[in-house]
């Protein structure tokens, strides 16, 4: 019995001295500021799993909706600078500086940018009887009665209204906004013709493709997208004209710099597995990744451009 309670300590050993090594490896949380199932979700969830296998750390996804992104913006500006807390961001990120009166944190001093995850497209649809078969049909049409023609928006400072007001700012017409919560409802009243014109995301036109319900004109990416083949960028009509949605990982200003380079090197090896290509191309998008100082310099240049495009809109949050 000795004996084997000598082995059995032995044995023991390595797995207790083991314990408190995993212990002191604490789990990364990702703070989304959107609800679950979305496409913000969905990346999140993706490379949270890819970064885990890389850093060989639990990664958590935590769902935090609520004033377009801002409640969790602002839970990830003042966690501690251990790099454990990061943020996953969408395009409000830029959009939100101009649209709210006040923000609890500054988006360019406030946050360590990490990387870019991805941009995803939207497409132009018009309910199935309006009367134009181009984007140069509509802009013809709403330049000779301005304000008749409406858009439906799903929801406020989105990415989809900011290409609804950059299409509207750059064609050079006139038309009504009506706001929904949600892209869901206002497509189904685009079907059923309580509106006449919206941009959408393209899992939400996907089901229509190839039936008389919906007229699909344009898509905003500068190239053709092979999800809806025949169907030509806008920018073929209004040059340069590109509006995407895109989604970047951020954490608490301060993160040392070592931490920093390992969370980058991380997303961008997590960003090139197979797994999380397939998670984003039925988007419609395309896996986009950065260094810390490429994405600061995109947001900065993205909250001048949102600025104007805000100012155009009227519309104001907070």
């Amino acid at each position: 019995m000795l004996r084997r309670a000598i082995i059995g300590a032995a044995l023991a050993t390595p797995l207790a001295l083991a314990l408190p090594a995993m212990a002191e490896s604490p789990a990364l949380t990702l703070v989304v500021g959107a609800s679950p199932g979305g496409t913000t979700d969905r990346v999140a969830r993706g490379i949270a799993q890819e970064m885990s296998a890389i850093l060989g750390q639990t990664v958590i996804v935590e769902n935090k909706p609520g004033a377009g992104g801002n409640i969790a913006a602002t839970e990830v500006a003042r966690a501690p600078k251990d790099g454990n807390t990061l943020l996953v961001s969408y395009s409000s990120f830029s959009v939100n500086p101009s649209l709210y009166k006040k923000l609890p944190f500054d988006p360019e001093k406030d946050f360590s940018p990490i990387s870019m995850l991805a941009e995803v497209p939207s497409v132009l649809v018009a309910r199935k009887d309006f009367p134009a078969q181009s984007v140069k049909d509509l802009i013809a049409l709403a330049k000779k009665d301005p304000g008749k023609y409406s858009f439906a928006v799903g929801g406020i400072g989105s990415s989809l209204h900011m290409a609804t007001a950059s299409f509207q700012m750059e064609a050079g017409i006139e038309a009504l906004t009506v706001p929904y919560k949600g892209t869901s409802p206002a497509m189904q009243d685009l079907v059923g013709g309580q509106v006449d014109l919206m941009f959408a995301s393209v899992v939400n036109v996907l089901p229509f493709r190839g039936t008389d319900r919906i007229k699909i004109l344009g898509v905003t990416s500068p190239e053709p997208m092979s999800q809806f083949p025949g169907v030509p960028p806008i920018a073929q009509t209004i040059d340069g004209f590109s509006s995407k949605a895109w989604f970047g990982m951020f954490g608490p200003a301060g993160i040392p710099q070592a931490r920093l380079e390992q969370l980058n090197r991380a997303v961008v090896e997590g960003a090139k597995q197979a797994s999380f290509v397939k998670l984003i191309e039925p988007e419609g998008g395309t896996v986009v990744t950065t260094t810390p100082q490429e994405l600061a310099d995109f947001v900065h240049k993205d909250i001048e451009r949102y600025a104007k495009v805000v100012e155009f809109t009227g519309a104001t949050a907070g």
